[in-house]
């Protein structure tokens, strides 16, 4: 019996500043969780460093993909099928923390980031439908 879904897939598109990871955006993120994956390597990492455009380029990534690898732009990773669990990688290869690689996405340095969540987090408050935005 199949499972049933507690959201449509249209109304998970419909939250504002939100990409929820569906099996779509797996598809379109494989060659990327792939070539992040091989950051695990201390070799690879290297690699990586020593050239990124050539060691991406090893990848069937798409070229906004790569882009956005290069300008370490997490949040257009994640809106081209990224999932920061493996996003993650590209950061700790650069030595950040996962804090300032979520804060990255959130406009604020990591202490403000890390004082917001420390006081509760974002409010629920607020624009909940992309649809209210009309």
């Amino acid at each position: 019996m199949p499972r049933a879904r507690l959201y449509s897939l249209e109304e998970l598109e419909d939250i504002p500043g939100t990409h929820v990871f569906t099996a779509r955006r797996s598809r379109q993120g494989y060659h990327l969780h792939k070539f992040c994956m091989s950051l695990m390597k201390a070799e690879n990492r290297e690699a990586f460093r020593a050239d990124e455009r050539a060691y991406l380029d090893q990848y069937k990534m798409t070229e906004e993909q790569k882009e956005a690898v290069l300008a370490r732009d997490l949040t257009r990773l994640i809106e081209l099928g990224g999932n920061m669990y493996f996003l993650v990688k590209i950061a700790s290869t650069d030595g950040w923390s996962a804090q300032k690689a979520v804060s990255s996405m959130s406009g604020m340095s990591a202490e403000e980031y890390a004082a917001m969540m420390r006081d509760g987090g974002r409010s629920p408050e607020g624009l909940r439908s992309k649809r209210e935005q009309n």
